[in-house]
């Protein structure tokens, strides 16, 4: 069986795996050396972050 090409070639402008990558690097470096509580409040903080825009 043959695949048919595809016509309409979407350009993204928007990746999502990168993006998420990005933001889990970042995360992960700003908690590295923290314990269970400092990382429940930082989250606690900054989580208005996520939803503000």
């Amino acid at each position: 069986m043959k695949t048919k090409p595809k016509k309409d070639v979407q350009i993204k402008e928007f990746d999502t795996v990168k993006t998420f990558r990005t933001i889990k690097e970042k995360l992960a470096l700003e908690l590295i050396n923290m314990d269970f509580e400092q990382i429940k409040e930082y989250l606690k903080v900054n989580s208005t972050k996520l939803y503000s825009k």
